[in-house]
């Protein structure tokens, strides 16, 4: 079954899609058949590479089962909170090389993108093309936001639910399980331990995890999920908290390499349908629909 090129184009195009970028994303634009092991390599890791890596730095008793969330808490136990998101900073602090599909991203006029990923990728795509956008990164330390204004210099902690941005004027990048901070590391805010997941779940029960002006995009616009693996049950229960609080009459559609029968029966009855193939794939069918426009 193919997408529908010519609907996903025309509701991009009019800012009728909100993209959420998982670790995929990231990884597009990464070397082919060449694993990942320090942060002196020029490309980031995927998950299982950096459970490894922190895994051999911190004597995580692993058996070989690397599970990034279990890794990052040991580590913190190991090293404290201070010494983790110093790794972390490290590797997604850095310039790396963008890809394809963060310069089509950063073309559109969707008000609003939402990424699970720590990384700068989508933020360096669009200083390269000139736009200005908004940043909201999820703060852990507080139920904060951290925002940088389309056009300001520096950071301020706003209330989630209290914190106003015209979606029309720029395009805003919603940076949900935080984010590195290049040059602030004291400012680097991640969701990656079990503790983590932990208190991120309670406040979005608690109304303080995501800006309450996001509610109207999230209920007006369809989703397109990009390089996300939909059987993780983190993402699932945050999309049950997004469809509960903000209920939708539009579909949505994902992007992925493979997905099982059991996985695609389980999205389908929350409007959501799955397409086995590459990002590079789809981003070559979607323009040559907006070539045709």
């Amino acid at each position: 079954m193919e997408p529908p090129y010519e609907l996903i184009w025309e509701k991009l195009a009019s800012g009728g899609v909100i993209p959420f970028l998982g670790a995929g994303a990231s990884l597009s634009c990464r070397p082919k058949d060449v694993q990942w092991k320090s942060p002196k390599d020029n490309f980031l890791p995927s998950g299982w590479e950096l459970a490894k890596y922190l895994d051999d730095r911190s004597g995580y008793p692993s058996d070989n089962q690397l599970d990034l969330l279990r890794v990052a808490q040991y580590y913190d136990g190991v090293a404290g909170r201070g010494g983790l998101d110093d790794e972390l900073h490290s590797i997604f602090s850095r310039a790396y090389l963008h890809g394809e599909l963060h310069q089509f991203l950063a073309e559109l006029k969707s008000p609003l993108i939402v990424t699970t990923n720590y990384d700068t990728l989508i933020e360096q795509a669009f200083a390269e093309k000139g736009r200005a956008c908004n940043i909201v990164v999820y703060k852990m330390s507080a139920p904060l936001v951290s925002v940088k204004r389309a056009g300001a210099a520096g950071w301020e902690d706003v209330d989630p639910q209290r914190l106003a941005l015209d979606l029309s004027s720029a395009p805003t990048i919603f940076k949900m399980h935080g984010s590195s901070i290049p040059g602030s590391p004291e400012e680097d805010s991640y969701v990656i331990t079990e503790d983590d997941y932990v208190e991120f779940l309670t406040r979005m029960s608690g109304q303080t995890a995501l800006p309450a002006v996001f509610g109207e995009p999230f209920r007006r616009s369809h989703f397109l999920f990009l390089g996300y693996g939909l059987r993780d049950w983190n993402l699932r229960v945050i999309l049950h908290k997004i469809w509960k609080d903000w209920p939708r009459k539009y579909a949505s559609w994902a992007i992925q390499e493979r997905a099982d029968p059991l996985e695609r029966e389980f999205w389908k009855g929350r409007k959501l349908t799955i397409f086995e193939m590459t990002i590079a794939d789809f981003l070559v069918k979607v323009r040559e629909v907006a070539a045709r426009v």
